[in-house]
C-alpha cells in the first residue's frame, strides 16, 4: 500500500532515466516503489541535502556505480521527482544541486499560479 505519491515534475526525470540502461531504470524505479511504500524511508534510499531547504536526494547504487536523483516533499504525502546524474565524486556538484534548486521554485511558482496566488 502506498503512503506517499512520487510524481515527477515536467520531463526533468524522464530525460535522465531514458539516458540510462535498462538495469539502472529498474533499480531507479525500486528506488521510488521503497518511497512510495515504506513509512519510514531509509537513509541509504533517499537523503535530505545538508545546507538545502527541503532538497533530497534518492540514492540509486549498481556495483560500484552511484546515481542521485533530487526530489523534495511538498507536503507530508507527494514526493516530486526532478533531475538527475551519475555520481562520480565525493561530494554532490554544486552546480546540480542549483539546477535542483532551480527545478524546485518553478515548481512552486507554476503551484501558485495554478492556484490563482
Amino acid at each position: 500500500m502506498k503512503v506517499r505519491e512520487v510524481i515527477a515534475f515536467k520531463d526533468y526525470f524522464e530525460k535522465f532515466l531514458l539516458k540510462q540502461p535498462k538495469k539502472v531504470q529498474d533499480k531507479i524505479f525500486k528506488i521510488i516503489e521503497a518511497i512510495e511504500t515504506l513509512e519510514r524511508v531509509p537513509s541509504n534510499y533517499l537523503n535530505h541535502l545538508t545546507g538545502t531547504s527541503g532538497l533530497y536526494e534518492a540514492r540509486i547504487k549498481l556495483g560500484s556505480n552511484i546515481w542521485r536523483v533530487f526530489c523534495f516533499f511538498d507536503g507530508d504525502r507527494l514526493v516530486v521527482l526532478m533531475n538527475g546524474f551519475q555520481k562520480k565524486t565525493q561530494k554532490t556538484p554544486k552546480n546540480e544541486i542549483e539546477k535542483a534548486l532551480k527545478i524546485m521554485n518553478e515548481y512552486y511558482k507554476q503551484k501558485a499560479k495554478e492556484n490563482g496566488n
